[in-house]
């Protein structure tokens, strides 16, 4: 079969445990010590808040939070097939990190058996910072995990001037939503959501959670004035919802579903909109639409004119919104045992050979 892996796998996972050394567990934070890191760096990602790494938790990942100085990491750690363990640091790791705390990031993912650690930065995409990453013993990463590129919506300003900065296609279909009597209220209904969620991705072809991730999420971080769920109606009818989070100054549109139901209502538009207010009501100052393709703008226009299909469609819909494209330094990989690294590659190419 094309992109099988040669040799025995048995065999190998065998070699890979037995290379594998476990260093002592280095000290994990609790809850209280995470939030007074967390409070001297305001401006930190959500995925490296205290409440993403328990929702991770309840769903397969280990999760250990360590510092140095003024530095810190909420790592992740999640079981592979043939016994590997991957580390990983979602937007992080957070203050200036390097080389600080690199001793810290080390025992813990040594400790925890991982073949290597990825990270994905906080931070734009910058050569400098690439070279350092480098200099440091990281590598690009073939296997990302957070989307690379996004839009960043401002939200400063009166709301007119928001509206002003969207595409006037946008600014008519938001108002075209509200005449034709689609609202947009906090909503509750987790298990509703959820089975949205399903069916969205079904529909549109993309991976979604289970319906209690969903619920879990909601359930950790909503207490928190973090995360609201909004839905959009019509005549009672829920037509299309959105999870959105917020934390700091920042704010993001994770999840969003919609039915098959009154689609030239607009119900969408109407959605990010009143999820935007939400989030300036929090002293929010910008609103992350959570990725779109990694190409450049002039590519993606060229690429993809005249097209409503597939990825054409999320992106003109979020680009309507007048948010500035910006892109990250994306994943970067430290690795701990090549042998079991280089097994993971061949598992990774073999999955994507397989469609």
């Amino acid at each position: 079969m094309e992109g099988s892996i040669p040799g025995d796998p048995a065999r190998v996972a065998g070699q890979i445990s037995a290379d594998a050394t476990i260093a002592p567990m280095p000290s994990n934070l609790n809850e209280d010590r995470w939030e007074q890191v967390l409070a001297r760096h305001p401006q930190a990602h959500l995925l490296q808040t205290y409440a993403w790494g328990e929702l991770k938790a309840a769903f397969g990942w280990q999760v250990l939070r360590v510092e140095s100085g003024q530095a810190a990491a909420q790592i992740l750690v999640r079981r592979l097939p043939l016994g590997l363990r991957l580390a990983y640091v979602p937007r992080g790791p957070i203050g200036a990190w390097l080389p600080e705390l690199l001793p810290e990031l080390d025992a813990a993912c040594r400790s925890l058996g991982a073949f290597a650690l990825t990270i994905e930065p906080d931070a734009p995409d910058d050569a400098a910072a690439a070279l350092e990453l480098g200099y440091h013993g990281f590598r690009p990463s073939r296997q990302p995990i957070q989307p690379r590129r996004t839009l960043l919506v401002d939200l400063s300003g009166s709301e007119d001037e928001m509206l002003g900065r969207m595409h006037q296609k946008t600014r008519y279909n938001l108002r075209l939503a509200a005449k034709k009597d689609v609202t947009v209220e906090a909503w509750s209904d987790l298990e509703a959501f959820g089975q949205m969620m399903q069916h969205t991705a079904s529909r549109d072809g993309f991976g979604a959670h289970h319906p209690t991730y969903y619920a879990r999420a909601h359930e950790l971080f909503h207490p928190l004035g973090a995360c609201e769920l909004f839905v959009a109606r019509h005549a009672g009818q829920p037509l299309a919802a959105l999870m959105a989070f917020a934390y700091g100054q920042r704010a993001w549109y994770l999840y969003g579903a919609s039915s098959d139901l009154e689609r030239q209502r607009m119900p969408a538009y109407l959605l990010q909109w009143e999820a935007m207010r939400w989030a300036r009501s929090r002293g929010c100052t910008s609103y992350d639409l959570w990725g779109v393709p990694d190409t450049e703008l002039s590519e993606l226009e060229r690429d993809f004119a005249g097209r409503s299909d597939g990825l054409w469609g999320v992106y003109r819909f979020k680009r309507g919104f007048g948010g500035e494209l910006v892109r990250s330094l994306g994943a970067w990989d430290r690795v701990y045992r090549s042998r079991a690294y280089a097994l993971f590659q061949q598992l990774s190419h073999w999955r994507r050979s397989l469609g």
